[in-house]
């Protein structure tokens, strides 16, 4: 995936809109809305600022695969994605998504 197709499935789990996005992080909205689009990509400090933002790693917003995991857990989570079919992975990632939509609805409720 390119970067402003990972931006935007961010967005689109948060339920954040670039314009939200721009302003929280002083950004104008039109370069948010290039990214998104693929027209443009940030600078090195905007991409941490990003990262950061979405608790994700620069690593994950370019599209890098580390190979990587941190915890047992993720370990799991690999390890049984792997072993489902492609057609059960693709239901697996809309029902963790939908976990992740709640999950910063009701952050975004107690704040």
């Amino acid at each position: 995936m390119s970067f402003g197709d990972i931006l935007r499935v961010l967005l689109d789990e948060r339920d954040i809109t670039q314009k939200r996005l721009a302003t929280e992080l002083n950004i104008a909205p039109s370069t948010i809305g290039g990214y998104v689009q693929n027209a443009s990509q940030p600078d090195f400090d905007t991409l941490k600022r990003l990262a950061k933002y979405f608790n994700v790693s620069t690593d994950y917003l370019l599209g890098v695969n580390t190979g990587k995991t941190s915890t047992n857990k993720e370990n799991e989570m690999l390890r049984i994605f792997r072993s489902l079919s492609a057609e059960q992975q693709d239901i697996c990632i809309e029902q963790c998504k939908v976990f992740v939509r709640a999950n910063y609805k009701q952050e975004a409720k107690s704040s």
